[in-house]
């Protein structure tokens, strides 16, 4: 009886494992957390740093954001690019955590920066010129003066969606005219680069040109009729995504004025 008993009770537990099989599985073991971190795209990079210890860089820089980079959302907390991330303008703002963790300054946390500049001395695969905020911010406590004197560190980083709430300013350049118009583009939302910006012209979609940055422009020869819609379509993770902003730009518009949409990517 005991043998039987015994068998017994060996048949149920096999027939329990196979039938139950998660009943093995000791889930504090099971650490999806780190499986998450593993799925980052972190890539190396070269950061180095320039401008006022705690400034902003350079006032605007190649991407013509003159001074929105000292104010709030950036908040000095931007970056030169360079080479593969400028992109010849097409990477201006485009939004990166960036960390450090092989100085003993580091506090190995990730913060976000977006490039506003052109770094053209930068040789590297991959290069950030921060600004001086930026370049401290990944400091730990106290630190942020022993990292900036390493000049030159190794970081990790990767392509976020940069996030700024509901409103894309565009701000008119001040040699338009109502033949030409130009006008810098700020604060899109997403993951992707603004590859093509349109005017409405009487029922018709025409395409700007980047000018230069993140500035755009349209030359008809002919005067524009106001007030028009704008179309920007981004592009990202292999997709393309349009939105449209009826009526942004008024019929009394004036170089200098900035005006701001109800929607963003």
């Amino acid at each position: 009886m005991d043998i039987f008993l015994g068998c017994l009770f060996s048949l149920i537990v096999v027939y329990s494992f196979i039938v139950n099989p998660c009943y093995c599985l000791n889930r504090k073991l099971f650490n999806v957390s780190q499986i998450q971190n593993d799925n980052n795209q972190w890539q190396g990079a070269i950061a180095t740093w320039y401008g006022p210890p705690n400034g902003a860089g350079s006032d605007g820089g190649a991407c013509g954001y003159t001074d929105s980079v000292e104010k709030p959302p950036l908040s000095r907390m931007i970056s030169a690019g360079g080479p593969s991330l400028f992109l010849k303008g097409v990477g201006c703002g485009a939004c990166y955590e960036v960390k450090c963790i092989e100085n003993n300054a580091c506090s190995g946390n990730a913060v976000t920066v977006m490039i506003t500049d052109e770094c053209p001395e930068c040789v590297e695969s991959a290069h950030f010129d921060l600004s001086g905020t930026a370049f401290g911010s990944i400091a730990s406590s106290g630190n942020a003066d022993n990292l900036r004197n390493a000049g030159k560190i190794n970081i990790q980083f990767q392509r976020v969606a940069c996030s700024f709430g509901n409103s894309i300013a565009f701000i008119i350049d001040s040699g338009a005219n109502p033949y030409y118009f130009a006008t810098e583009i700020e604060y899109e939302n997403g993951i992707g680069d603004i590859v093509q910006v349109e005017i409405n012209q009487s029922n018709q979609w025409l395409s700007m040109q980047r000018s230069w940055g993140a500035r755009w422009a349209l030359n008809l020869g002919t005067q524009l009729e106001t007030p028009f819609s704008i179309r920007l379509t981004e592009s990202g993770n292999g997709s393309m995504k349009s939105i449209v902003i009826e009526n942004v730009i008024p019929s009394n518009w004036q170089p200098g004025q900035v005006f701001r949409s109800l929607v963003n990517f």
